[in-house]
């Protein structure tokens, strides 16, 4: 954006130096008036053929052809920067430029994903798939058509100033997944200083990393070596088990899903039992555990397990009677 404004700047210097040029040396010259002396410059540098605005004296015409061979060179570098501008997309990056930072600047609430990578690509197409608002910050250039999918921000996720500009102080959650854990930990490190309670979910690749991002104030750390390690051996000890899980989790499941349904203070399930809520019998959905204000996770919960305000219900069924749980909890 810088790059395109100087070179409009610089186009502009030219066109008014070469006229200004021209018209002093008419007015010097020949001694006509500034209005003569300007028309006569600006026919001269656009090449239109009008004619002279009055007859031309010897060292007129020397003048004039010497304005010629160097303006008309400065008139046609201005009008193909100005094309190249328009259609090479430099006024057009611009624009979109000024419209991402207005969106960013409306975003509340929502995520950021640092990298864009593999598993960057993997996370913003499941969170798109559940419509939650979100955006991206990447270094390196995306393609065209990818960066009309998704609300991309070109820069360093370890610049503070970058993640300003993606609203880290008013977003909800951050995922890290840049290529290092030295690229996360800093990023760890910049985001808790910008936002104490955004929470923070953090990719590391080495095992001894874990324990170093969660002190920095990672609020989960994720290793896909460990965690793809331990399901490729539990798929060969317990490959049901796994299918199940796979099956219950897959995005774009329609039959079955594994949902978290956060119960609010208003809602009708506040109170009440399991049992007493006719979840299982009337919606067929099971509650595989409750996950409590505190972070304890309950498994397997009794049937006589009351259901409190701000509890997060684990269930599993299908997505049709999954929606009216959600209502359930919410209203």
């Amino acid at each position: 954006m810088k790059d395109v404004r100087r070179k409009l700047i610089f186009s502009s210097i030219l066109v008014i130096l070469i006229n200004a040029f021209g018209t002093i040396g008419y007015m010097v010259i020949e001694g006509w008036n500034f209005r003569d002396s300007l028309f006569m410059t600006v026919i001269t540098l656009t090449t239109v053929g009008y004619g002279e605005v009055h007859d031309l004296t010897p060292k007129g015409e020397i003048f004039t052809i010497g304005l010629l061979a160097g303006g008309v060179g400065i008139i046609l570098y201005v009008f193909a920067t100005g094309a190249r501008v328009i259609f090479e997309g430099e006024l057009k990056e611009v624009l979109g430029r000024r419209r991402l930072e207005k969106k960013l600047r409306e975003l509340k609430d929502h995520y950021i994903i640092c990298g864009f990578g593999r598993m960057g690509r993997i996370i913003s197409r499941e969170l798109r798939s559940y419509r939650l608002n979100f955006v991206i910050i990447e270094k390196n250039p995306v393609s065209p058509i990818e960066a009309e999918d998704y609300l991309i921000f070109e820069g360093d996720a370890t610049s503070d100033e970058v993640l300003k500009k993606a609203g880290i102080e008013s977003a909800k959650g951050l995922v890290s997944v840049l290529s290092t854990d030295a690229e996360n930990m800093y990023v760890i490190l910049s985001a808790r200083e910008l936002n104490p309670d955004i929470f923070l979910l953090v990719r590391a690749s080495d095992e001894g990393a874990e324990q170093k991002m969660l002190r920095a104030g990672a609020s989960r750390v994720v290793s896909p070596y460990l965690t793809g390690g331990l399901k490729i051996a539990h798929t060969i000890l317990k490959p049901a088990v796994m299918d199940f899980i796979e099956f219950a989790t897959k995005s774009g499941n329609i039959e079955f899903q594994m949902e978290e349904v956060p119960v609010q203070k208003e809602s009708k399930l506040v109170g009440r039992t399991l049992d007493e809520s006719n979840i299982g019998r009337d919606l067929g959905v099971i509650i595989v555990a409750i996950k409590k204000t505190s972070g304890v996770m309950q498994s397997n919960p009794p049937s006589k397990t009351i259901i409190e305000a701000e509890d997060t219900l684990i269930a599993l069924g299908e997505i049709s009677n999954l929606s009216l749980l959600e209502k359930m909890a919410g209203a």
